[in-house]
């Protein structure tokens, strides 16, 4: 409280308005994490076997994630800076220019996931039984996908204008009803047939459809700007070539970064199903610990695009600074939780003796991995991307990952057939590779940059 009071007036500013971003992001990210684990923990009930199986049919969803990353990032950058001008018809221009594209690229995963899920389930396993189960969540799950384009869209134009607390609580809401229809249909609750996997499909679509009705009410009440289809829809030349200038790179980088984790998985699901289990507990465990840090990289983005579109480039400077301890800070205290906490984690699920001594191991694996992870999202994807600068993201994260840490993990686990835990640790080593070359960008101060200008 002292230190709190030693701080100038700015500096409280920040920290007050990065509290009001982070606390709203961390709650949306935290309940998210835990819907997951709820479908965890319920599937985890009806066999292992389920659990594997949704884990990898999940992938689709991740690879989706990923898209809607890259997407996010795109629509922040811009948003953000044009919120620091008060340039509100920009603003909706660019939610228009991403909500075609996102609704382009999940109408086509939908109709993958529908079509083919059996096919689409063969490129993570072989195991006949894992296949046939997936393939009956992803039939349902994959409507979700379509339903989302809208509603991921505009909740990340809420938060870029700084209106986290409207997107958690709608996001919350129809998490918390995901979270209440997967028990009613996984258990069979109030009357419901036992659905298993498909019923946390089920759940998951109704769950969404709820999310973009309540979108969709928030929207046309114009809170954020008075809705004009001839702006949403309109063509906007400069503004859409300024999108896919900022977006296209920080998209692929996602992409790319997303299809590496997924690759992962393959050469998981290709060694041993008893990692297949214990690596879905042990990515549920970490991502759920590291809302924080995710949660302070969101809001640090719109806070820095801000000031750089207000062209205040030494309080960007100072604040970015602020954000890297806070971060550092969170993240070890986070690995210390993990490293606390695995072995009552381990107790909660019904593992076969070898998963769980995989899973004791990936968790302790996952307590320095979460230190790299959260400094480098910060930076490739928070404080970079706040400036425009998404293509040394794209680089850094082709070369560290489908360079060096897809190749090794092919060559360890297929090649020189290591042991899976000796797989696992190198497969983990891909944060730590980019490290170096991200601090000295970040010191060079190139990222600097304000990228908005005057539309007629």
């Amino acid at each position: 409280m002292n230190t709190y009071k030693t701080l100038s007036p700015e500096k409280r500013l920040f920290y007050k308005s990065l509290l009001s971003l982070v606390i709203p992001i961390t709650i949306q990210n935290l309940i998210t994490n835990l819907v997951n684990s709820a479908d965890v923990l319920m599937l985890n009930y009806v066999g292992q076997s389920s659990m594997s199986a949704v884990s990898l049919a999940n992938q689709y969803h991740f690879i989706l994630s990923g898209f809607f990353f890259g997407i996010s990032s795109g629509t922040t950058m811009l948003c953000s800076q044009y919120w620091g001008k008060k340039d509100m018809n920009s603003i909706q221009a660019i939610f228009g220019i991403a909500l075609k594209i996102s609704l382009a690229f999940t109408c086509l995963l939908s109709l993958a996931a529908i079509t083919f899920p059996s096919l689409l389930m063969r490129i993570f396993t072989p195991d006949e039984e894992l296949i046939r189960m997936g393939a009956s969540y992803l039939r349902i799950i994959g409507i979700s996908y379509f339903l989302t384009g809208f509603s991921h869209v505009y909740l990340c134009v809420l938060k870029s204008v700084e209106r986290a607390k409207t997107s958690t609580l709608i996001s919350c809401t129809a998490l918390f009803l995901n979270v209440f229809l997967n028990a009613v249909f996984i258990f069979g609750l109030f009357g419901a047939p036992k659905l298993g996997v498909a019923g946390v499909a089920l759940a998951t679509v109704i769950s969404r459809i709820v999310e973009i009705v309540l979108c969709l009410i928030d929207f046309l009440r114009g809170r954020i700007f008075k809705p004009s289809f001839s702006i949403l829809f309109g063509r906007h030349k400069l503004l859409f070539q300024d999108f896919l200038k900022y977006s296209i790179p920080a998209l692929l980088n996602d992409c790319i970064w997303t299809f590496a984790f997924s690759t992962y998985s393959i050469i998981l699901g290709h060694m041993d199903s008893d990692m297949v289990a214990a690596s879905s507990v042990a990515t549920t465990i970490r991502d759920l610990l590291s809302v924080v840090c995710f949660g302070l990289g969101s809001a640090g983005t719109v806070l820095l695009g801000k000031s750089l579109g207000e062209r205040r480039m030494d309080k960007a400077k100072e604040d970015a600074s602020s954000l890297c301890r806070c971060t550092l800070a969170v993240s070890i205290f986070t690995a210390l939780v993990i490293v606390m906490i695995r072995k009552p984690v381990i107790g909660l699920f019904d593992l076969t003796v070898t998963a769980q001594d995989y899973l004791n191991f990936m968790l302790l694996v996952s307590s320095y991995y979460v230190i790299g992870q959260a400094m480098n999202t910060l930076t490739i994807a928070g404080i970079f991307r706040a400036g425009g600068n998404s293509r040394f993201g794209l680089i850094c994260d082709t070369i560290t990952m489908w360079v060096i840490s897809v190749p090794l993990g092919f060559i360890s686990a297929f090649v020189l057939r290591l042991p899976p835990k000796a797989v696992y640790f190198i497969l983990c080593l891909d944060e730590f590779w980019k490290i170096p070359v991200v601090y000295k960008y970040y010191k060079s101060g190139k990222w600097l940059n304000n990228i908005t200008r005057e539309y007629e």
